[in-house]
C-alpha cells in the first residue's frame, strides 16, 4: 500500500545540551542525532548526558531544593498556572515538534496538550488545599505537616512526552520538590523547548533536564545519591531494575509500566458505535501505548457481525504524513520498534492466530524511511503471547466470549492491570463488571475518558503508585507530625 505525504518545515535549534541550574550547558558525552520519525530527515541534536551531566543536574536541583521548598503555595500555585500558560501560548508550534519527533499523527496532540495544560492548572490549584492537619489534643496541641520530599528523578518514554513530563513535573513541583528530569532519547525535544520557555520563569535549579541514554543517563541518574525519589514511566524489564534500586536506597518510588488492556464487548451494543470506540481504543497514538484497549472480548451473539464492521473500520483508517491533520496513524517512532511489532504478527502466525486485516508495513511517498503499519486485526486465543504480551504497535486480538465469568476471567489473566474498557447499555452490568476486573482505570462506553482529579496508575505488573490526581501530590509529600505540649509536665511526675 502506498499514499501520499505533504512536507512541512519548522525550526528548531541545532542543538539541545542538558538544561541544568537555569542553563543550556555542553554535555560531556556529545550529541545524539533527532531525526524526523517518518522521514528520516535530520531535526535538530540532542544532548548526550552522562555521569557527570547528572552530577551537575542533581546538585543544581540540590542546591535550589531549601528555597523552592520555602515558597508559599500561592507563588508555587502562580508558577505553575505561568507554566500552563506559557505551554498554552506554544502548543501549535510544541505539538508539530512532537509529531515530527515520534511519528504520530498532528491531530492527536490536541488531546496531549490540553491534559498536559490541564496537569499544571489541576495542581496548581489541588496544593492551594493540600492540607495536614491541626487540632487540639489533651494539654497541647497536633500538627500534622506535608513536607517536599527533596530532589526528584523523573524518567520518561517516547510515546507522549509532553503529557509524560505534565503528569510528573506538576505534582512534584507544586508539592516543593526540585526535579532532573530525563526524556527519552528518541523524542526529547518538546521537552527540551519546554525547558527552554520555563528559563525565565522557575528559579534557576528548580527544574533541570538531562536527555539521554537509558543505560548512561538514566542509570547514573536513579543511582546518584542526592536523589530523594524517583518516578519512572516506562518497560516493565526497566521499570523492575529502577524499583530494585529504590528498594536498595530506601527510596520512595513510583512506577508506570506496561499494559494489555481488555476491551470487552457485551451482546446489547450498539455495534456500529462500539466499533468505532474499540478501533479508537487501538489504534490512538499509534497503538503505541500502555493504556490501549488491545484485547477486544467480544459476546459469541455478535461477534461475527462485529468483527466484520471492525474491519471494514480499519480499511478506513487513513494511513500518512503525520503532519496533516487528516492522518489517522502515522509512522511508529523508529525501525527497531517497527520490526518489534511486525516480529509479533509473525509470533501470532506461528502459534496459530489468524491475521483477519493488516499486518503489513505500509509505504508512504516521501516518507519511506518510516516505520507505518496497516490497522491489524488478529483472532487469537487467550493464551496466545500475541493476547499475553505488550506490542505497542497499531493492533488488536479479537477473542469469542460467551459468559461473564469466563470474559471476566479472560481479562484478569495476564500480568498488567492498568486499564480496561467495557462497552454495554446495562450500566448495572458494566459497574458489576468493572467491580471484578483487576485494573486501575476501567472505562465505560468511552475509552480514554479521562476526569479531572481521577487516580491514574496501574494493578500487578503496570506499576507501583498513582499519577493525574492528589494522590500524585501524596507522593511527592511525607509528612511531619509534631505533637506540642502548652506547658512542661510538672516535676516529680515521672517516679
Amino acid at each position: 500500500m502506498e499514499t501520499k505525504s505533504t512536507a512541512v518545515n519548522i525550526s528548531l535549534d541545532a542543538e539541545y545540551g542538558p538544561f541544568i541550574g537555569g542553563e543550556f550547558q555542553q554535555p560531556t558525552n556529545g550529541y545524539i542525532n533527532a531525526v524526523n520519525a517518518s522521514n528520516g530527515k535530520m531535526l535538530s541534536r540532542i544532548g548526550r548526558g552522562g555521569k557527570e551531566d547528572i552530577d551537575r543536574a542533581a546538585k543544581a536541583a540540590r542546591a535550589a531544593f531549601p528555597d523552592w521548598a520555602d515558597t508559599t503555595i500561592e507563588e508555587r500555585s502562580a508558577l505553575l498556572h505561568k507554566v500552563a500558560d506559557v505551554i498554552e501560548e506554544n502548543q501549535e508550534r510544541l505539538k508539530m515538534i512532537e509529531c515530527l519527533d515520534t511519528g504520530r499523527p498532528l491531530h492527536e496532540f490536541d488531546l496531549d496538550y490540553e491534559l498536559a495544560i490541564y496537569q499544571f492548572r489541576y495542581f496548581a490549584s489541588a496544593i492551594l488545599t493540600y492540607e495536614g492537619a491541626s487540632r487540639p489534643v489533651q494539654n497541647g496541641h497536633l500538627i500534622v505537616k506535608k513536607e517536599a520530599l527533596g530532589v526528584c528523578a523523573q524518567i520518561i518514554p517516547w510515546n507522549v512526552p509532553m503529557i509524560m513530563v505534565s503528569f510528573k513535573l506538576a505534582p512534584a513541583l507544586a508539592a516543593g520538590n526540585t526535579v532532573v528530569l530525563k526524556p527519552a532519547e528518541d523524542a526529547s525535544l518538546s521537552t527540551m523547548e519546554l525547558a527552554k520557555l520555563l528559563q525565565d520563569i522557575l528559579p534557576s535549579g528548580v527544574l533541570n533536564v538531562v536527555p539521554g541514554y537509558g543505560h548512561e543517563a538514566g542509570q547514573s541518574l536513579i543511582d546518584h545519591p542526592d536523589i530523594d525519589k524517583l518516578a519512572f514511566t516506562g518497560s516493565v524489564e526497566v521499570g523492575r531494575l529502577v524499583g530494585k534500586t529504590a528498594g536498595e536506597r530506601i527510596l520512595p518510588v513510583t512506577l508506570e509500566l506496561g499494559g494489555k488492556a481488555p476491551h470487552i464487548v457485551f451482546p446489547d451494543v450498539d455495534i456500529d458505535r462500539a466499533v468505532e470506540n474499540a478501533t479508537l481504543g487501538y489504534t490512538f497514538f499509534n497503538g503505541e501505548s500502555c493504556i490501549l484497549g488491545t484485547r477486544l472480548l467480544v459476546h459469541e451473539d455478535i461477534y461475527d457481525q462485529f468483527v466484520e464492521k471492525l474491519i471494514d473500520r480499519a480499511k478506513e483508517v487513513k494511513i500518512g504524513d503525520p503532519s496533516d491533520r487528516s492522518t489517522r496513524l502515522g509512522a511508529l517512532i523508529n525501525e527497531k520498534q517497527g520490526k518489534r511489532v511486525l516480529g509479533y504478527f509473525d509470533i501470532a502466525r506461528e502459534e496459530g492466530a489468524k491475521i483477519l486485516y493488516g499486518g503489513n508495513r505500509v509505504t508512504v511517498t516521501d516518507h519511506e524511511y518510516g516505520y507505518f503499519i496497516e490497522p491489524t486485526i488478529i483472532e487469537a486465543e487467550p493464551h496466545m503471547r500475541i493476547s499475553q504480551e505488550e506490542i505497542f504497535g497499531p493492533a488488536c486480538t479479537v477473542t469469542k466470549w460467551s459468559d461473564v465469568e469466563e470474559v471476566i476471567q479472560i481479562a484478569n489473566d495476564v500480568d498488567y492491570g492498568l486499564a480496561a474498557g467495557i462497552m454495554t447499555e446495562d450500566l448495572e452490568n458494566a459497574l458489576n463488571t468493572a467491580n471484578k476486573l483487576e485494573a486501575g482505570s476501567v472505562w465505560i462506553n468511552q475509552y480514554f475518558n479521562f476526569q479531572s482529579g481521577a487516580p491514574f496508575g496501574g494493578y500487578k505488573n503496570s506499576g507501583v503508585g498513582r499519577e493525574y490526581s492528589k494522590e500524585a501530590l501524596d507522593s511527592y509529600t511525607q509528612s511531619k507530625t509534631i505533637v506540642a505540649g502548652y506547658q512542661l509536665p510538672p516535676a516529680g511526675f515521672f517516679k
